[in-house]
């Protein structure tokens, strides 16, 4: 009995094919692209639940996908023989867009048709790309496992609806018929599609099949004439099928086989990304755990970068058979960016991510490609910049073509990914001496993240004793810090970081190459023997003829500050705020409650400056209370803080302007 229904398509998906059908036209041949790769995914995940049900194969175990077209019905047909739908299977799957990014993407769609197109497999609605050359969309399937009679056909012309009919259909998987556009009758061409499927598909291990075709000569327009000439020739199908791609998954052939472009175009199917990645690694590792590794850095970080909940991960094949997406277990979560696949001939078939946690071989590969993907880094962290020994002419061909491709792309993977590798100091204990060394940071000498802790080092003043560095949530917060002020004097370079992570991450991090960091932001400052016999004279007896003034601004301020000292690290400011060695920062403080977490309630010291200005007017003013509660209130401004009452704040400033 055939069932026919109308459905509304979810709101979204309206949405989306609004946008599919009328913007993105500017590179209409990824609709192959996508269809192909669904296609193969069908395959994959007949051939992953048949490990367990080998019924499901029926009696079609060889997978493949057939292209089909036919001229005169103006129809492209792209047909698997991979796990199927269901009839509800294909309400869900073709009506809905299941994931929650769909908004997401709708805000990511910027009216930059080329950018556009490429969201759209990221987001997991290939599907929906048919209709860049189809007014219409015929889908045929059924479901492995299920009876003959139990097949589907869902048909919509991509506006507000569609409809779902019961049908019989012998075979299992899925046919997707195209009916094409006038302007997209280039596909109903042999060539061409041979040539969109070798450009995208090349690599996917399933054959794709296309009918042959031969020449054949057009009847002759007199038959007893053989020189009255014939009707036009064409080609024909002969009905035999020949595969059409390589139909071996690529990360299996010889790198010497493979080509920049191949491996590129790799990259962007598997990840959806419509730029070339930034560089990449491909080796087949042997030893006590076999597998063939061939990972990508991206060149962009994605939007979802910091949703630390997404999944992410590289694909996992056993012996060339895909088990699943995004299997994280390989790659730990500061690398989340790493794209790729990793095909191991150890695991089971049958592994599950549960599995995954657990076994051992798993370990040894995680560990052995967190440690390739540092090495990529590291090489391109060396040839970041070239010293062309003073510019001289006869040394510009020393550098190769390839050392000289990688320069400037170690500063290009910093600036999209370099916060998210500060988060490997507190994941990855085994590594983390490697990361210190990949860290980039601004400093007092420069304002973009160029500046590592091996560079700091080889700069440091003789005498200088600690790596210098002050937090702050901007760039021009942490340069115009009060804190600053004596380095600046003195000429000390200071690491400037102003990564949200860099707190988190620089409590798991001591010191680099046996020289301790020092947050110029904690604890009394000591310059030890940076600063002169006279200068430290001159402080300890400013301290002392400054005791009394001190306990009276320690009286008034016991509500706010630990303890109120005199500082030398001051040369304009009147004072500073500064935690003690082993407190936490209050900027980290500030931090956690904006994230709506507990921070526990320390209380900072106040150092303030005995040669200032406002700090003398304190001894014997009759405002001396507020006077100590502006300077403290001053202080936590500077650092990018708000007073706890900026009312009072305001209103003692405003007495004193009257």
């Amino acid at each position: 009995m055939s069932t026919k229904q109308t459905l509304s398509f979810q709101a979204e998906v309206a949405q989306l094919l609004h946008l599919v059908t009328h913007s993105l036209y500017s590179n209409q041949e990824i609709f192959l692209r996508e269809l192909i790769s669904n296609a193969s995914d069908a395959c994959d995940k007949l051939r992953f639940e048949g490990l367990n049900n080998s019924a499901l194969f029926e009696d079609a175990p060889n997978l493949e996908v057939r292209v089909t077209f036919d001229k005169a019905a103006k129809t492209l047909t792209i047909t698997d023989n991979g796990i199927g739908m269901s009839q509800q299977e294909a309400i869900d799957h073709l009506g809905t867009i299941a994931k929650s990014g769909t908004k997401d993407f709708m805000g990511k769609l910027s009216g930059d048709q080329k950018a556009d197109a490429q969201l759209i497999g990221q987001f997991g609605v290939g599907f929906y790309s048919g209709f860049i050359v189809a007014d219409k969309i015929t889908v045929e399937s059924r479901r492995a496992g299920l009876k003959a009679e139990e097949g589907v056909r869902w048909i919509s012309g991509g506006t507000g609806d569609f409809e779902v009919e019961t049908i019989t259909r012998a075979q299992r998987g899925t046919s997707i018929i195209l009916h094409l556009r006038d302007d997209a009758e280039e596909y109903l061409n042999a060539w061409k599609l041979k040539q969109v499927i070798a450009k995208y598909s090349d690599h996917i291990s399933l054959p794709i099949l296309m009918e042959k075709e031969e020449w054949k000569d057009g009847e002759l327009i007199n038959p007893s004439d053989e020189n009255g000439g014939r009707q036009p020739g064409g080609m024909v199908k002969t009905g035999e099928w020949e595969t059409i791609n390589k139909a071996s998954a690529l990360w299996t052939r010889p790198k010497k086989d493979i080509t920049e472009e191949q491996y590129a175009e790799f990259y962007k199917t598997i990840s959806h990304d419509h730029e070339a990645p930034l560089t990449w690694a491909h080796n087949r590792v042997e030893g006590n755990t076999e597998y063939t590794q061939l990972l990508y850095i991206p060149a962009k970080a994605p939007f979802d970068l910091w949703n630390r909940d997404k999944k992410a991960g590289v694909k996992l094949y056993v012996k060339r058979v895909f088990i699943m997406d995004d299997a994280e277990a390989l790659m730990p979560t500061y690398l989340r960016f790493v794209k790729g696949v990793i095909d191991s001939a150890d695991l089971p078939l049958n592994v599950s991510r549960e599995l995954l946690q657990e076994s051992r071989d798993v370990r040894a590969i995680r560990e052995g490609s967190t440690k390739r993907v540092l090495s990529m880094l590291e090489d391109l962290a060396k040839h970041d910049k070239h010293d062309t020994l003073a510019n001289a002419d006869d040394v510009t061909d020393v550098v190769d073509a390839d050392d000289k491709a990688k320069e400037g792309k170690y500063s290009q993977f910093y600036a999209e990914f370099g916060a998210v590798l500060k988060e490997g100091l507190g994941e990855d204990f085994g590594n983390r001496e490697r990361l210190a060394k990949l860290l980039r940071f601004a400093s007092t000498t420069s304002d973009t993240a160029t500046v590592g802790f091996a560079d700091y080092k080889a700069r440091m003043k003789e005498g200088q004793e600690a790596i210098y560095y002050i937090t702050a949530d901007t760039l021009a917060a942490a340069k115009n810090s009060p804190q600053l002020e004596l380095f600046k004097k003195k000429g000390i370079e200071v690491l400037l970081m102003t990564d949200r992570v860099d707190e988190w991450a620089l409590n798991y991090l001591h010191e680099f190459d046996g020289t301790p960091l020092q947050s110029v932001a904690k604890g009394a400052v000591d310059l030890g023997k940076l600063q002169d016999e006279a200068e430290k004279k001159a402080a300890e007896e400013a301290a002392e003829a400054f005791k009394p003034v001190l306990a009276k601004l320690k009286e008034a301020l016991k509500d706010k500050a630990e303890d109120v000292r005199v500082t030398t690290r001051l040369v304009d400011s009147p004072a500073c705020l500064v935690v003690q060695d082993d407190g936490m920062s209050t900027q980290l403080a500030r931090m956690l409650k904006q994230a709506g977490q507990q921070a526990p309630e320390t209380k900072p010291v106040l150092e303030v400056n005995a040669e200032h200005a406002l700090v003398k007017k304190l001894d014997g003013s009759v405002h001396f209370h507020d006077l100590a509660h502006i300077l403290f209130d001053q202080a936590l401004l500077a650092e990018g803080g708000l007073p706890e009452d900026p009312a009072a704040y305001v209103k003692r400033v405003n007495a004193l302007l009257v």
